[in-house]
């Protein structure tokens, strides 16, 4: 069981918030073309039926985290040979540069097909730039704080829960000063161009990163390895599996949380406003409950908390949508309920992942995990929810996709004492495969 650990020193902080700042205005960048899916499909895949321009437009929403290993396998390569720091600075800036893009685009009425190929494009440096961001901020502020990893973390996602609230909160008010036929025409242009600005200054605060401290000393005495992914695959293969599967309760929640917008009202007949709404209080809540859960599972074993999210996922995830589907209970009760229960497994989970891998390949692994995860459950969710609820007649069956991702994670967290500890046993470690010593 994790001890109760060291608090953070000023210059932690500093460094740490530097790190999830702009993970936070990055991640905006990346959700909120999810917010405005709906219109973002009327206006480059046309088509007399909506729903099957809404099932496009997540497809492309999923494009996006399908780059996502990619961008991990090029950028965690820098990042385990070279250092996180550069990493952190050059994603931040590709990243703002292709969401003002989108936001600048023509549509389809305008330049035909090559429109929406132009979007598809942009969609993927985004998921390519996202897929070294994260893992990289994950990797840095553990490095960063090792007694500290769980919280470290905690501050990294609550600052990245707050950036995709900054987007819903923008989608908001979006809704409520603008017609839904100009927002069709112009208002979705908004959020990104708002992301495209922010990116930039998120990119200023970035020059001011030192590199991680754990990372520098490894590398000072045992050098980087020549070939991190390799390394990952040939010494943690088991590793990288558990890690995908621990985070794939996280990856459902937050991909069918994040359509929520756009589904419920194409679904259930709720209002965009009320949906968004709900959807605010949901990543209100998850923002500081998942920041508590994770200063928690530093003092407590994190395999209690993971087995006590995804069963409460499990056995809530259908009432939760069949009351939503039948309008029995409030929105705002349900959806302030699922960020209560969603932030038990998300305060927790990537916590785990990160300490399954040493430092010296620990960003490549985080990467790989990390990605897939959330490249297989959380890309494919709003997709496979609007395909249940087309074929089916039966919109509360996207609950069954919630369940089957929380299942995978319950299986991997019964295993999760057998990996603990690699961060803090890293502190007293020379840097060197234990087959060097």
């Amino acid at each position: 069981m994790p001890q109760p650990s060291a608090a953070l020193s000023r210059a932690d902080w500093r460094l740490i918030l530097l790190a999830s700042l702009g993970g936070a205005l990055e991640f905006y960048d990346f959700i909120v073309y999810s917010q405005f899916a709906r219109y973002i499909g009327l206006n480059f895949f046309p088509n007399d039926d909506e729903m099957v321009s809404l099932i496009v437009s997540f497809s492309v929403f999923a494009v996006g985290y399908f780059a996502r290993p990619l961008g991990g396998l090029f950028f965690s390569h820098i990042g385990d040979r070279i250092g996180r720091r550069r990493v952190l600075i050059v994603t931040v800036l590709a990243m703002s540069a292709a969401t003002a893009g989108i936001g600048l685009l023509p549509t389809y009425a305008q330049w035909g097909i090559g429109a929406s190929i132009l979007l598809v494009l942009l969609r993927i440096v985004q998921g390519f730039c996202l897929g070294g961001e994260l893992p990289g901020a994950i990797s840095y502020v553990v490095e960063t704080a090792p007694h500290r990893s769980g919280f470290s973390v905690g501050i990294v996602f609550f600052c990245v829960n707050t950036g995709v609230l900054f987007a819903a909160l923008l989608n908001l008010a979006v809704h409520e000063t603008l017609t839904v036929e100009e927002i069709q025409a112009w208002g979705w242009r908004i959020g990104f161009l708002v992301g495209g600005a922010l990116g930039l200054f998120s990119f200023v605060l970035r020059i001011w990163l030192e590199e991680s401290r754990e990372f520098a000393r490894i590398r000072a005495v045992a050098g980087a390895s020549a070939a991190p992914i390799a390394e990952v695959v040939r010494t943690h293969a088991v590793a990288v599996c558990v890690g995908v599967a621990i985070l794939a309760v996280t990856a459902g929640f937050n991909g069918l949380l994040f359509a929520m917008p756009a589904f419920l009202p194409q679904t259930m007949g709720y209002e965009a406003v009320r949906a968004t709404e709900a959807q605010n209080v949901a990543l209100l809540i998850m923002s500081f409950g998942l920041l508590f859960v994770a200063w928690l599972s530093d003092r407590v074993s994190r395999k209690a908390l993971a087995l006590t999210g995804t069963t409460l996922l499990i056995v809530l995830a259908w009432p939760f949508f069949r009351a939503a589907e039948e309008q029995s209970v409030s929105l705002i009760a349900l959806f302030a309920l699922a960020g209560v229960v969603g932030s038990i497994c998300a305060g927790t989970v990537i916590a785990i992942s990160a300490d399954l891998f040493p430092t010296r390949i620990r960003f490549s692994g985080v990467a790989l995990s990390y990605n897939i995860g959330f490249t297989l459950f959380s890309g494919l969710a709003p997709v496979v929810a609007a395909l249940l609820a087309r074929e089916t007649g039966v919109a509360a069956t996207a609950a069954y996709y919630m369940i089957g991702c929380a299942a995978l994670s319950f299986v991997a967290a019964l295993v999760m004492h057998r990996y603990d500890g690699r961060i803090v046993a890293d502190l007293a470690s020379d840097g060197r495969p234990a087959r060097d010593r």
